[in-house]
């Protein structure tokens, strides 16, 4: 089957049982609400989609290329080396980094703190040209508003301190007005 090898037809499988089991359980909550004309399941199914289309592209590459590297930003053919204290901390500030951005949703919202998270995240894995990641914080934080309040209206964590409730209040404000036109 191509360059695919048992490992990398395990990673598939093991992503695709993922999908199929959260897919499954939005069954449990697929429930009309009565100001989100798609339903409770929709963005988390767009989620799933989006897990599933990822999965697909990554199998396809693997079938096409193998195990060569995909070129992600700041990597290389090597292995971490796990005795450098730098890689170390490194690692754990990936990790680290959503268990913050999930932490701060409730006080200070997703509206405000999702390009410091994305940004945070583009530096961590490699990117140090500012510029570079400036653009691209602005393109996802872009995609991401224009997913989740334009095509799927979804509400999200709008925190509860101000000004960062504020900030988000003028987002929703402007995005009531987009959609008015």
């Amino acid at each position: 089957m191509g360059h695919l090898t048992r490992a990398h037809l395990l990673e598939a499988l093991a992503f695709l049982l993922i999908v199929i089991t959260f897919y499954g359980f939005s069954f449990e909550f697929n429930q009309p609400i009565e100001i989100y004309r798609y339903g409770a399941t929709a963005w988390p199914r767009v989620v799933i989609g989006c897990l599933l289309f990822a999965t697909l592209g990554n199998i396809w590459f693997q079938y096409c290329n193998g195990s060569l590297s995909q070129g992600t930003i700041g990597s290389s053919n090597d292995e971490a080396d796990l005795s450098d204290p730098k890689t170390i901390r490194r690692m754990t500030a990936v990790l680290l980094t959503p268990i913050v951005f999930a932490w701060l949703l409730k006080p200070v919202g997703i509206y405000f703190s999702a390009p410091f998270f994305i940004a945070a995240i583009i530096w961590l894995f490699g990117e140090r040209r500012w510029k570079a990641i400036v653009i691209m914080t602005v393109f996802i934080y872009l995609l991401f508003i224009g997913l989740f309040l334009v095509i799927l209206n979804a509400p999200l964590p709008q925190g509860n301190i101000s000004p960062f409730y504020d900030f988000s209040a003028w987002i929703l404000t402007m995005n009531a007005k987009l959609q008015g036109i």
